[in-house]
């Protein structure tokens, strides 16, 4: 995928990694069309990079917000969609409320999911196109303290691995991009002090970033970032015992984390 002067559609913009993948998709030579919720913080974007930059503030979980990206991408024709957007969820699954759970997972996943079914035609009339959406270690791995949010991210990997055999014999690639812990605000205080416990690695968002806009222009199919998360995933595939047995040793201190 040449990515020099190619129309790129970024949900999730104002993020973390969201706005280091906008530097660095621009550095690639993509006009970026940043979708985020927050116009102000689109601005500081846009002052940035200048035209390089099209803002749409969007709320994708609302139907509205969904139809004015696909409404901006008909005019621009992209043929790249990156979904960076997302929900945290940590705490125990029992104590968080149905509200913040159906909240998750109508973000993470429901408006993911039907923001590519609207792209589709579009991305498809491309001679080339690619959707890359940034999943999560707990999409391979789910985790104790964050159940609703692999639950999410479960289903987000199982809907590009889907889509991308649907399409196997197409121009329009699919990819599931998986960062693990990464240094941002997306993370509460809880969850640093969980990550600094367990002696969990936190990579930092531009050098995330550099690896997703590679892993874009390459086609990689699939991509986990970070030893050992790359191991204990595919272990989890293999044999989940392995797994189950070493996360129940980490119980008492994510308990701990998940009620301070």
């Amino acid at each position: 995928m040449n990515l020099d002067g190619a129309g790129v559609v970024l949900t999730g913009a104002t993020g973390g990694i969201g706005q280091a993948l906008t530097d660095a998709l621009v550095a690639a030579g993509a006009r970026v069309h940043a979708v985020g919720r927050d116009a102000t913080r689109l601005g500081v974007l846009v002052a940035r990079h200048g035209a390089a930059v099209l803002p749409i503030a969007a709320d994708l979980s609302d139907e509205g917000g969904r139809a004015r990206v696909v409404e901006a991408a008909a005019r621009l024709r992209p043929s790249v969609l990156v979904l960076a957007h997302a929900q945290g969820a940590f705490g125990l699954f029992e104590e968080q409320s149905a509200e913040r759970v159906r909240a998750l997972l109508e973000t993470n996943l429901v408006a993911s999911a039907l923001l590519v079914h609207a792209l589709l035609p579009l991305l498809r009339a491309q001679p080339q196109a690619a959707v890359a959406a940034i999943g999560s270690t707990f999409g391979s791995l789910a985790y104790p303290g964050f159940a609703a949010y692999s639950a999410s991210k479960f289903g987000l990997r199982g809907l590009i691995e889907g889509l991308a055999r649907e399409h196997a014999d197409t121009a329009l690639r699919f990819q599931y991009l998986s960062p693990r812990a990464t240094r941002t605000a997306f993370n509460p205080p809880a969850v640093e002090a969980l990550n600094r416990a367990l002696k969990v690695a936190e990579d930092e968002p531009a050098a995330v970033a550099a690896q997703i806009v590679a892993a874009i222009r390459s086609g990689r199919p699939r991509l986990q970032l970070g030893w050992p998360e790359k191991l204990f995933a595919r272990l989890n595939g293999a044999w989940p015992g392995l797994i189950d047995r070493n996360l129940k040793s980490r119980l008492p201190l994510v308990r701990q984390h998940a009620r301070s």
